[in-house]
């Protein structure tokens, strides 16, 4: 249990600290870099990827992909965070679920029960009421956490079909990822540099690499905890879907003081409500 809650921590910590980072008017470009600088140190120190494995049919169609998607999408999230704060940011990127819902459904043809079915007419109206923006929130900007919700899900899609190859371990798979990601950031934040557009800010070293440390301890944990549950993985599944709402909206809350409207609360409860149908469909 221990594995799964230091894994929510540091999930939330990631939007703590890109909620925190606003305020000193860093590149959210040169913190999301930095990121995976660090995070590639310490997946190599940590998991010894083997790369010697790695040939002409590993799936670099699915590595590239996902090299692009993540560093994009994490752009995104940092933007949500900022317009829409930290509860709003972190609902809709764990009901992402609905996207990998079905996705499994349509690509991968999974059969789907009863409790699947509930939890998608449950999820998409607590979206809708997640998102809802209170009069007094001018800046709302609810496209945001919308590309942060599909892009989370395209990505566990992605990492599914990674799953399901079996020449490369995920552990290689995942240092992979996170060089080309490296790389496309790199070049972009080069682009900036060169271009004027911003200037270098040595505390995005910083950020960057507090965002890295804890984005790695959020996969190293989870895998662990994944490890200890073994035989009931919905354990961990439930814990770090429902944790991440509940402590998201909590800090979120108290404190930064978010705003949350009776809609917004509604809404939250209704994910949660969704999450526990989608455990439960796995337990059946």
């Amino acid at each position: 249990m221990l594995f799964l809650i230091l894994s929510i921590i540091c999930s939330v910590t990631v939007g703590v600290i890109f909620k925190i980072a606003r305020n000193y008017q860093i590149s959210t470009t040169q913190i999301v870099a930095f990121n995976y600088a660090f995070a590639l140190i310490l997946c190599y120190l940590f998991f010894s990827p083997d790369l010697t494995i790695l040939d002409t049919s590993s799936p670099w169609s699915v590595f590239v992909s996902l090299g692009i998607l993540l560093p994009s999408v994490f752009l995104f999230l940092a933007a949500s965070i900022k317009y829409m704060g930290i509860v709003k940011t972190d609902a809709a990127q764990r009901l992402s679920l609905i996207i990998s819902i079905l996705g499994a459904w349509f690509i991968f043809e999974e059969q789907f029960n009863t409790f699947k079915l509930i939890a998608l007419l449950i999820g998409f109206p607590a979206l809708l009421l997640i998102l809802n923006k209170s009069t007094e929130n001018k800046e709302s900007k609810w496209i945001y956490p919308a590309i942060v919700l599909v892009g989370f899900g395209v990505i566990d899609l992605l990492f599914k079909q990674i799953a399901l190859n079996s020449s490369v371990s995920f552990t290689t798979s995942l240092f992979v990822i996170f060089s080309i990601s490296l790389l496309i950031m790199v070049a972009y934040n080069c682009y900036e540099l060169f271009s004027g557009k911003v200037k270098m800010n040595f505390k995005s070293i910083i950020f960057g690499g507090l965002v890295g440390i804890f984005n790695f301890g959020n996969i190293l944990f989870y895998l662990k905890a994944h490890k200890a549950f073994a035989e009931n993985p919905s354990t961990v599944f439930a814990g770090m879907n429902m944790g991440v709402i509940v402590i998201g909206t909590l800090v979120g809350v108290l404190v930064f003081k978010e705003k949350i409207t009776k809609w917004n609360v509604i809404g939250l409860l209704l994910a949660l409500l969704a999450i526990v149908f989608i455990v439960a469909a796995q337990l059946k």
